[in-house]
């Protein structure tokens, strides 16, 4: 299952803010999405609960960068409506959208029960539906789900994860199935700002178990996740610094057994601005 992998290049970028609800914020980021392409990035991940409606303006302003949610979440769309957007998406842009799936979080979904059943489920409607296994990935973090992502889809996008998780995903998934964990990165040298960044976009997880276990079984301790996170913490799940020690740390996932990492930029804006200048910043620091 190696069609994802062999596509999407060894950089991407995860946003929330290329998934856009009207018309009217659509070539704005179709605009974004074709510099991207145009930077070199070989996927965007969008973010915040998306579905295929969200990539499709995506993949109709850009000729060949692979588009994929990350993640769609399971409660929010029937498997049979997914598989109907999918066949949607692989007739005008075949080969290009990738669909991620998650079981996201009991606090944000009213439905949440069995979550990892479920999910097997669905991929059975998909499995019956047509959608190929090789062009799905699973937002996974624990072994089950890893195993599940090997044996069930392309691969793995784990989100908000250590070098350490990514070489424990890597010797579950074997060598073949795609793990591409998500970064977030804070183009910032000033230490004290560069970890304020941080902790305001860590801080809405810190209340989510299946992160704050996960971080548990990792080694961190229940004073690392008080205060909005310490030090020790911010450090192994953020690349922030100079451009030479952001590509450092981005490197230790590829070292660890990443064949891709999705990087969220992180900025003092909005969630929904575009941080095209960051972007591009990034881009030159990854060559």
């Amino acid at each position: 299952m190696s069609a994802v992998k062999d596509r999407i290049g060894r950089y991407g970028i995860w946003s929330a803010a290329l998934r856009a609800e009207d018309p009217a914020g659509r070539g704005e980021r179709g605009e974004a999405a074709a510099e991207l392409e145009a930077l070199g990035y070989g996927a965007l991940w969008l973010g915040s609960s998306p579905s295929a409606d969200h990539a499709e303006p995506l993949l109709e302003a850009t000729e060949r960068i692979t588009v994929g949610t990350s993640i769609q979440s399971i409660w929010q769309h029937t498997a049979a409506d997914t598989a109907v957007r999918f066949a949607e998406l692989e007739r005008d842009h075949a080969g290009r959208f990738v669909l991620g799936l998650g079981v996201s979080h009991a606090k944000l979904a009213s439905q949440y029960r069995r979550p990892y059943s479920a999910l097997v489920a669905y991929l059975d409607e998909l499995d019956a539906a047509g959608v190929p296994a090789e062009r799905r990935v699973l937002a996974a973090l624990g072994p089950k789900n890893l195993e599940l992502s090997r044996d069930r889809a392309a691969g793995a996008v784990p989100y908000l994860v250590t070098p350490e998780h990514t070489a424990e995903a890597r010797e579950i998934l074997g060598a073949a199935p795609l793990l591409a964990p998500e970064l977030k990165v804070v183009l910032e040298t000033d230490p004290a700002r560069a970890r304020e960044l941080a902790r305001g976009a860590l801080a809405l997880y810190l209340g989510l178990p299946n992160y704050t276990n996960t971080f548990l079984r990792l080694g961190f301790t229940e004073d690392d996740l008080a205060d909005g996170g310490s030090d020790r913490l911010v450090d192994a799940v953020f690349a922030w610094g100079d451009e030479n020690r952001i590509r450092e740390r981005i490197d230790t996932y590829i070292k660890a057994g990443a064949d891709h990492v999705a990087l969220q930029v992180v900025t003092a804006g909005p969630r929904e601005n575009l941080p095209r200048q960051e972007w591009r910043r990034l881009a030159a620091l990854l060559g």
